[in-house]
């Protein structure tokens, strides 16, 4: 602080009120952004206060992270690493590059007409031979057009009224059958789910652009649509917390977020009185034959503890499953006894470390970010060969085994020939590796178990998207159909589903979801409407 500035101390709650004072004058827009940066600065002051911030740290929170590529890391290190990059065993060959166009195969949501030939038909002579004869192709030619429209359309039926001049009765004409009889249909429904919960549109920024479209949709109306929707479709997200639970490996971690009705303010909340004062989003992705689940949970558990819940409904007798998660205590589940799990760690994180340290110890991190990026270029292979779990591990063992015997040699000749200290950057990125060894290189002893949680932190960036966009939740309740939502839209496409036509079936039949939740997974409901016909009566 320069000399002869005062110090002046305001209060959050000081702060909150001289931002709503200028509510008015900065628009919704810019409100929003100084709201934004307001708790940026908070969080800051708090980090800083507590004296656990370096800046490293403030950098990667406040600025933009860049890539952690083996190559880029070290080119900003001023490492020349002049190498060709290696052609791992089994590798594909990649691909030339493209003219980025999609072809008619890529718009799977398109409506098709089919056009005939205006003066053709099967066996009629060639026009231009007069010898021959003519019969259809099995690919048509296509042609793409595209057209612009509001998410949420709507039809205005006028129906045309009648008024006797004599008794005064009104006669109106009969809506059409397509006209339904609801307002809003459940295409509407599935739309603002996709918007809201599976892109991050807020709810009045969605009001906005269908106000600017001439179709009006306030946000009191969104909120209402989605609720009665997600009690219609619970049945859905029930089975699949039921059926991950059967899975045989299961990434799991978390992210902050922030629900209003869990605030410390809130002198209606009876959590209060709790010692534990965050609120987390976690992501689970369980993996199991013939399917991928992606689940979330919003409140004050901890990644671990949701974990536990879900596995509460695993059958008795199946095989202990993988767990993928970071080192963090509060990863790992609390299970009875009776339900073991195999803990794997991530070595993205492991990685990360040295990543860190690179420009403080060049050389030394280039060695182990080549050795890793040895084994992810294996890992790749098995990936693009299709590999089996047990063919996978073979080949790890084969080609990974040796390179990270290699590693782990070098890292404990860091310590013993005392090259390292053992409190410095490199340090404790080596000790970190060392430490957690064993569940780090599980993918060299189990099959099946996977490298990284890096599937979960993808996961993860639909609920940072929703945080960034929308900053919080309000209630416990709209955190809870929030979590429905990217449940299921992430479920989906993760099984190269279609969100929209899923959240639209279930709708459409959610009597026979009720009975049957089995039957009407992402993975497996269009087969189930083509069994019962109903995909027919839909077309």
């Amino acid at each position: 602080m320069k000399a002869g500035t005062e110090r002046l101390d305001v209060t959050s709650e000081e702060l909150a009120a001289l931002v709503e004072g200028v509510r008015e004058a900065l628009g919704e827009a810019g409100y929003q952004k100084l709201q934004a940066a307001i708790r940026t600065l908070g969080y800051v002051t708090e980090l800083l206060e507590t004296r656990q911030a370096t800046l490293e740290k403030l950098r990667r929170l406040l600025c933009h992270s860049s890539t952690e590529k083996t190559k880029a890391v070290l080119q900003q290190a001023g490492v020349e690493t002049g190498e060709k990059k290696r052609k791992e065993p089994g590798a594909p060959k990649s691909k030339a590059p493209g003219h980025g166009r999609n072809g008619a195969a890529a718009y799977r949501g398109a409506r098709k007409v089919e056009v005939p030939h205006a003066s053709l038909k099967a066996g009629d002579p060639c026009p231009d031979c007069q010898r021959g004869k003519v019969y259809p192709q099995r690919d048509p030619g296509v042609l793409v057009r595209i057209k612009g429209q509001a998410p949420i359309a709507a039809t205005v039926y006028e129906l045309e009224k009648f008024r006797c001049n004599l008794c005064g009765d009104v006669f109106t004409a009969a809506a059409p059958e397509e006209a339904g009889e609801e307002k809003y249909d459940e295409t509407a429904a599935s739309m603002i789910a996709l918007l809201r919960y599976g892109s991050g549109f807020p709810w009045y920024r969605l009001e906005g652009l269908q106000e600017n479209l001439g179709i009006p949709l306030p946000v009191a109306t969104q909120c209402e649509i989605v609720k009665e929707t997600a009690a219609q479709i619970q049945p859905a997200m029930d089975e699949l917390i039921r059926q991950a639970a059967q899975g045989e490996v299961m990434h799991n971690d978390d992210t902050s977020m922030r629900v209003l009705s869990l605030d410390r303010g809130a002198a209606s909340d009876v959590d209060i009185a709790a010692e534990r004062t965050g609120v987390f989003t976690t992501g689970i992705v369980s993996i199991g034959e013939g399917f991928r689940i992606g689940l979330y949970f919003t409140g004050r558990k901890h990644a671990g503890e949701n974990l536990s819940d879900v596995l509460k409904q695993r059958a008795a007798g199946l095989e202990a499953p993988i767990q993928m998660c970071d080192a963090l205590s509060r990863n790992l589940p609390k299970l009875p006894r009776e339900l073991e799990i195999i803990i794997a760690h991530c070595m993205a994180h492991a990685r990360r470390y040295f990543v860190e340290v690179t420009p403080n110890f060049p050389q030394e991190c280039r060695f182990v970010l080549e050795s890793l990026g040895e084994v992810y270029g294996y890992d790749e292979a098995a990936r693009a060969q299709r590999m089996s779990s047990e063919q996978r591990l073979h080949f790890h063992q084969e080609h990974s085994g040796p390179v990270m015997e290699k590693l782990h040699i070098w890292l404990d000749a860091q310590f013993d020939e005392r090259r390292v200290e053992p409190n410095s950057g490199l340090g404790q990125a080596i000790s970190y590796l060392l430490k957690y060894w064993d569940r780090l290189t599980l993918f060299l002893r189990q099959p099946g178990a996977p490298l990284d949680n890096n599937v979960c932190e993808r996961a993860l960036k639909k609920s940072i998207l929703h945080r960034k966009n929308s900053l919080f939740y309000k209630t416990r309740n709209g955190a809870r159909i929030g979590d429905l939502f990217m449940s299921l839209i992430h479920t989906c496409e993760l099984n190269g589903a279609d969100p929209f036509d899923y959240l639209n079936q279930l709708q459409r039949h959610a009597e026979e979801l009720k009975l049957t939740p089995p039957e009407w997974m992402p993975w497996n409901y269009r087969a189930t409407l083509a069994r019962t016909g109903a995909l027919l009566d839909a077309a």
